[in-house]
């Protein structure tokens, strides 16, 4: 049996469950939600009851109000799967609100699950546990992050050398999916060809009333392709030959899921951020890979591709970071009128740190445009990071450095 790993989420829904009286952990299916629940010291002695279960999803659906009344502080996993309990937990709270009653996990995005969004509202908070990162296979995740080190003071640590490793492809192929980072799978293409079934089978058709499941998988591979880019609804819905109505249901259903994350544009006027295109995210970069058929990195004659699938692993591992350490922070990415472009903008609300992903090992000066262009445009900014996968860390001039994208993640 595998050891267990610290997840770097965990300090969060302790912390959160002192204060709150419902959280709940989400996050893709698989991910690991079950194996923090039942492992983090602090949380062992609560009751733990999981909604896979048929006994307890029974139970829970014929009588919730007597279901959550067994015992408390109560952990139930799964809760996706009754969603009548949620109602009898909101009840519940709105009698007794003592921090850390309930404690759920679910494989859906609550806040975007049509019916149940506003269930919990003012009772809950959401977490949501990311593929495993860099930092937590490698056992780092006691130590804190340096990109939290450097967004509050942009330089080097003293403990650094000067030289750091490169990310390794294998790690971008693999993603942060356990069966598969953790090597529990002998076979990591035939477990990703049974979770895209398991997917398809069970959580879409309980998320939604999908009566064309091959349309449904075809446009599910056809987004792998587009990881990283800028999401275009109509031209993705002429290739998977189907409206545009619908393709927006369905990538709905893969962004309630956690299959994908949209990463919205940094403007200015912070309402408008909505109404302009996202880019588009799968949320582990191995199963985009599988998706995308690519299985060595270092033979993919689609370039495009390689770097999309290398900043679809950077920003799952930003993600991680950030969920942990600094949940009211904000991922983006800048754009102006395609003349230039940053990958990533990380808003911490006073400040803002600007990071450019370069896949090669090597830079150049036309590497940096984008990054001088939001420079002159966002005075705020403590820094801009060319993130590339070389091994020095330079400091290139005021507020502008590269740095190794392991030093960025680790």
């Amino acid at each position: 049996m595998t050891k267990y790993r610290k997840r770097e989420l965990e300090d969060v829904v302790v912390h959160a469950l002192s204060t709150m009286p419902v959280v709940v952990v989400t996050g893709l299916r698989q991910v690991g939600k079950s194996t923090l629940l039942l492992n983090e010291k602090s949380l062992r002695k609560r009751k733990y009851v999981t909604l896979d279960d048929f006994a307890q999803l029974q139970a829970a659906r014929e009588a919730p109000e007597s279901f959550i009344k067994q015992q408390t502080p109560i952990t139930i996993d799964e809760v996706q799967r009754c969603p009548e309990l949620l109602f009898a937990i909101k009840r519940s709270v709105d009698q007794d609100r003592s921090p850390g009653r309930f404690l759920l996990s679910g494989s859906a995005n609550f806040s975007l699950l049509k019916g149940i969004s506003e269930t919990l509202a003012g009772r809950a908070i959401y977490l949501t546990l990311s593929p495993f990162s860099l930092r937590e296979l490698r056992r780092h995740s006691s130590k804190r992050p340096f990109l939290l080190e450097f967004i509050k003071s942009p330089a080097l640590p003293a403990s650094h050398s000067g030289t750091t490793s490169p990310i390794e492809y294998a790690d971008v192929l693999m993603g942060g999916m356990p069966p598969v980072c953790l090597k529990q799978s002998k076979d990591p293409l035939l477990w990703f060809q049974g979770y895209e079934q398991t997917y398809l089978e069970r959580d879409i058709r309980a998320l939604s009333q999908v009566a064309d499941l091959i349309s449904f998988r075809n446009l599910f591979k056809l987004a792998a392709f587009r990881t990283g880019q800028i999401l275009k609804i109509s031209e993705l819905a002429r290739d998977a030959k189907l409206n545009v109505a619908t393709t927006s249901r369905y990538l709905n259903l893969l962004e309630t899921s956690f299959v994908v994350q949209r990463i919205f544009p940094y403007l200015g006027n912070r309402a408008s951020r909505l109404i302009k295109s996202p880019k588009i995210y799968f949320s582990d970069s191995g199963l985009a890979c599988y998706l995308t058929g690519v299985e060595d990195l270092d033979s993919t004659q689609n370039m495009a591709l390689k770097g999309a699938l290398i900043e679809t692993f950077i920003a799952q591992n930003l993600m991680a970071i950030l969920g942990a350490h600094m949940p009211r922070s904000q991922l983006y990415f800048w754009s102006i009128q395609g003349r230039h472009e940053v990958d990533f903008v990380i808003d911490i609300g006073h400040d803002v740190l600007a990071v450019e992903v370069k896949a090669s090992t090597h830079w150049q000066a036309r590497d940096l445009a984008g990054l001088r262009a939001f420079l002159k445009s966002t005075p705020h900014c403590r820094a801009a990071i060319l993130a590339y996968n070389g091994t020095h860390s330079v400091r290139l001039g005021e507020r502008l450095w590269a740095l190794p994208l392991r030093l960025l993640l680790s």
